[in-house]
């Protein structure tokens, strides 16, 4: 593609961007009243009518507010109260009568101790909230032909109940879904009772609603029929003790009804979201035997109320997708659409924003210590940038950042607006075009614009003079939430465990994003980073003798070493829905990233024969760093007969461009023992003023297809045309020019035996084009090229709370340049590079309030063809690898709220370099935490590195000693 149409591009966004910002505001405030959405709420429930268990909390909490709004599907009732966790609601629902009783609670309105309103909107005629006795507060909401549907949320507020009137949902149900068909009701006896999976591919469409009658607790599926081959009815007697009856059948033509019947009093009913269909967990209430009252007792005596088998709390708990914390179910950067992580047939690790809070993690490249098959690589000179080894290769500083390519060796990148970062490990070029690395891909994706108010204060200090503050502001922007804002920002200001060594950074990350339509939403973000920092590449990787040196040893000179580099981020995106039941998505985004500084001063280049004196090289560049991207997608589900599809067909056009003015000479030996700094600048250096990049056209389409409700099947490909170039830019000499076309497909297979197992195998391709050199033949390198095969076990455990994956993998990447034998001035292609190895992660939570991380990794990565470098190990890449990280908080008792973390880190050793002559020695680094939550804030401590163990990370060229203990002080607050 020619840089004419690139120019075009970038024109045509920059208009749309531009107009869009000035019309969207303005269109906005014409909008009739948007109505709030519960999305960027902790959902505890997927389908309606569900309530949580009393847990016999004995403390007292308050509810200071009431809040009634109207919402899409009927009204929004919010008990606002600073001690969610105290809530604990039960439903006493009867007649047309939405109840709902909260034990250990009172009202504190001031003045006023109730709240009524009368018909909120169509369909429910009144709402109150009253404080029948001392300690217990009843929410009502009468609806007119029914109880109305319930769904429960934790807001920021307090407690949000979500209310429908039975009218209008079932109208709405009707005129926007065709009748959902159900055809097998199967019974699965479990530890806990009796499971009852009424089988659809189509569950996610149903809404159910719940009441009680005596002993029988009765739910209703509308919009749902059986079409059974025995008849529209199913029913089992006495299939678990205290269940005398479950009868499945068709209500009316439009309405399943399951009846559960207990023996002595109301049986404990369990919905799960599950992609088999709708799954009930039926556990016995069976009745026990009370106490007698004793005999002496005084006759005047107020007696406990008893409870009677009619009065007994009904409780349809929905838990199937509710988050655990740490552990993700869903991702998106594996097949670019909203998928459960079981349904990819690769292995995918999520890191949230708990993990990076829990943890407290100031750089990116932390984050490896969390995925099998990782490691952090050294950044450039020390900058906050992203750099990994994933299964053996190096990712080049290449990343993706809400799903576009960010060529990071220069972006300087904050965490204070991630949300979560996704690791998809293997060849990856399917979804997202060439890529350095065949060993994965990681996409940082970013905060959104919330719709209910959200402010957060934090700071944190630590020893080497380290402070931070972040804030994190959202919410509306009009009283009808049509525009929505984000605002992160962080400064943060440190010296560092190495001589001579500080950084200061400014980080600015406003976003704003403006409803369009009904269903279509137009976003605009930009990040502004500054990062100075003292540019410090370490120790040399050509002789042992750097690990006798003090970790803090500056090899640099401290008043030429400083680098300053400013980072800027736009983009636009428009996300629409349209089509039956909105089932299909047009995504459009244009992205520019721009990066430009000066890095200067001095580097080690290797140990002297002498092994005390360093060879050293002065540096000073001007570096710009260009990318820009736009992307246009269309995804959506259909069926052909009974196989369900799931498509994604898209175009890219992408420009990236890379710049440097490279001044550089040889300076003094540095004693490395006894160093004395003071060299001066050298006055003869060379100039090398160059620049490199391409432009990129692509087209990409994917197929997830729902064979049977086990069997999926993930198939799709990428076809991309490079037009790369390398030249001089002060003589404007063409070094290299390439055109390169490639497609890479990948088909991958998904079995799923139960609800909470996934065996996978898959087969995966990448291309990396070559633009540096050319054969003594004068002729172009071709691209290199990887392929991957990958099969694993996804299993969840614990109600899917806790998720493990266990994977094997094998890499092969080809195409590697190798000297030419003929004339060692030039290369050939017939290098080749292998990478195998198990791989296996751990997320979720044990236990209420106990998560957990761990990680285990063996890599074999080799040079497997090449005439200088055969055989020798890929850099950075351990044999054995594993960490864990673990934290536990206390969720009631004095306690309630204080926590303690722990981590452990292994490595082994590692090449330091190719060709292989330093090894890295291994390390077991130990990390705590202490800290307590309470209402609207939170104090930590983390030490990381606690027991000071000595330990060195690899650039790939130089060895880079880690930090010793770290000590961090954190306290936020939300308001």
């Amino acid at each position: 593609m020619k840089s004419e149409l690139i120019n075009e591009i970038r024109s045509v966004g920059l208009a749309l961007a531009v107009i869009s910002s000035l019309v969207q505001p303005a269109y906005a405030q014409k909008q009739p009243q948007e109505i709030p959405s519960v999305e960027d709420k902790e959902h505890y429930s997927t389908s309606a009518a569900q309530l949580l268990a009393q847990k016999g909390n004995t403390s007292v909490a308050k509810i200071t507010g009431i809040k009634v709004n109207t919402t899409a599907k009927g009204i929004e009732v919010i008990l606002e109260t600073p001690n969610i966790d105290a809530l604990n609601p039960v439903n006493k629902s009867q007649s047309s009568n939405f109840i709902v009783e909260i034990p250990n609670t009172v009202l504190s309105l001031g003045k006023q101790n109730s709240f009524n309103q009368k018909n909120p909107v169509a369909g429910i005629t009144n709402v109150s909230v009253t404080q029948t006795n001392a300690n217990t507060v009843q929410l009502t909401v009468t609806g007119e032909k029914g109880v109305p549907i319930a769904e429960l949320f934790d807001g920021d507020e307090g407690l949000i109940f979500e209310l429908a009137p039975v009218a209008s949902a079932t109208t709405s149900i009707q005129q926007n879904q065709t009748v959902v068909k159900i055809s097998e009701v199967k019974f699965n006896k479990t530890n806990n009772g009796l499971e009852i999976i009424l089988a659809t591919p189509e569950g996610d469409k149903l809404q159910v609603a719940s009441k009680k009658d005596g002993n029988t607790f009765i739910v209703d599926i509308p919009s749902a029929q059986l079409t059974l081959p025995n008849g529209d009815t199913v029913s089992q007697k006495q299939p678990i003790p205290g269940v005398s009856d479950i009868t499945i059948s068709n209500f009316n033509s439009n309405t399943i009804r399951v009846t559960v019947t207990g023996t002595d009093n109301t049986p404990t009913v369990e919905l799960f979201d599950s992609n088999d269909g709708l799954i009930f967990g039926v556990t016995s209430t069976a009745s026990t035997p009370q106490p007698e009252t004793p005999t002496n007792q005084s006759e005047n005596q107020t007696q406990p109320e008893e409870t009677t088998a009619s009065e007994t709390p009904i409780e349809l708990i929905v838990t199937g997708e509710k988050n655990s914390g740490y552990f993700i179910p869903e991702a998106t950067t594996a097949a670019k659409i909203n998928v459960p992580l079981r349904d990819i047939p690769a292995s995918v690790q999520v890191i949230p924003k708990e993990i990076i809070q829990d943890r407290q993690v100031i750089r990116l490249n932390e984050l490896a210590d969390n995925v099998s098959g990782v490691r952090p690589q050294e950044t450039y000179g020390g900058l906050a940038s992203q750099g990994y080894f994933i299964r053996g290769f190096s990712t080049g500083f290449e990343t993706l950042r809400d799903g576009v390519k960010d060529f990071g060796f220069l972006s300087p990148r904050d965490v204070a607006n991630v949300e979560r970062v996704e690791f998809l490990k293997g060849p990856a070029s399917v979804l997202y075009g060439s890529a350095t690395s065949p060993g994965g891909v990681v996409n940082t994706i970013t905060k959104k614009p919330l719709e209910d108010p959200f402010y957060q204060l934090n700071g944190t200090i630590g020893n080497n003079d380290f402070y931070r503050g972040t804030i994190d502001f959202s919410g509306p922007l009009l009283e009808n939430k049509s525009a929505l804002y984000r605002l992160n920002a962080a400064y943060e200001n440190a010296k560092s465990f190495r001589d001579f060594v500080e950084n200061e950074s400014t980080f600015i990350a406003p976003m704003i994003t403006v409803k369009a339509g009904e269903r279509t939403n137009l976003t605009f973000g930009y990040e502004y980073q500054k990062y100075d920092y003292t540019f410090e590449r370490g120790f040399p990787s050509n002789n042992k003798v750097v690990f006798d040196l003090p970790i803090n040893r500056f090899l640099g000179e401290p008043n030429l070493n400083r680098g300053e580099l400013k980072s800027n981020n736009f983009t636009y995106t428009l996300e629409s829905e349209f089509g039956d039941n909105n089932n299909w998505k047009f995504r459009q985004v244009f992205n520019v990233i721009d990066v430009s500084g000066n890095t200067r001063g001095v580097q080690p280049r290797r140990v002297n024969a002498d092994e005390r004196t360093v060879l050293r090289a002065y540096r000073n560049v001007d570096e710009d760093q260009n990318n820009l991207t736009f992307q246009n997608e269309i995804s959506g589900k259909f069926k052909t007969g009974s196989i369900a599809h799931n498509v994604l067909v898209g175009l890219e056009l992408s420009n990236y461009r890379y710049v440097y003015d490279f001044l550089s000479g040889s300076i003094g030996d540095l004693d490395i023992f006894n160093p004395v700094y003071g060299a001066p600048v050298p006055t003869n250096l060379s100039r090398s003023n160059e620049e490199y990049g391409g432009d990129n056209i692509a087209v990409y389409f994917q197929n997830l297809v729902e064979l049977t409700p086990q069997i999926k099947l993930l198939a799709g490909g990428r076809f991309d045309n490079v037009d790369s170039f390398y030249r001089d830019v002060e003589t404007g000499t063409v070094y290299d020019e390439t055109s390169d076309s490639k497609f890479s497909p990948r088909v991958g297979l998904v079995y799923q035996p139960t609800d909470s197992t996934s065996i996978y195998a898959s087969w995966t391709n990448s291309f990396n084009p070559q633009i540096f050199g050319k054969t003594r033949n004068n002729e172009p390198f071709k691209p290199e090229t990887a392929e991957q095969f990958e099969v694993g076990i996804k299993q969840e455990f614990l109600n899917k709370r806790l998720s493990a994956t266990l994977a094997y993998f094998d890499i092969t990447k080809q195409n590697v340049l190798t000297t030419d034998p003929e004339d060692d001035n030039f290369s050939i292609q017939t290098g080749e590079q292998k990478s195998r190895g198990f791989e296996l992660d751990v997320v979720g939570e044990v236990l209420p309030g106990w998560k957990i991380i761990g990680t285990y990794a063996y890599t074999d990565a080799n040079v497997t063809k090449d005439n200088d470098l055969q055989d020798n190990r890929l850099v950075g890449v351990p044999y054995n690898s594993a960490s864990l990280w673990t934290t536990y908080e206390f969720q009631k008792g004095n306690l309630q709220g204080f926590g303690l973390g722990i981590g452990l880190v292994y490595a082994g050793e590692r090449e330091a370099s190719l060709p292989n002559n330093l090894k890295i020695p291994s390390f077991v680094r130990t990390d705590a935490s202490v800290f307590y939550k309470r209402d609207n804030w939170r104090a930590a401590i983390n030490f990381k590195n606690l027991l000071d163990t000595k330990y060195y990370e690899s650039q790939g060229f130089f060895i880079v000693p880690a930090a010793p203990l770290t000590v961090l002080g954190t306290v936020s607050f939300d308001f």
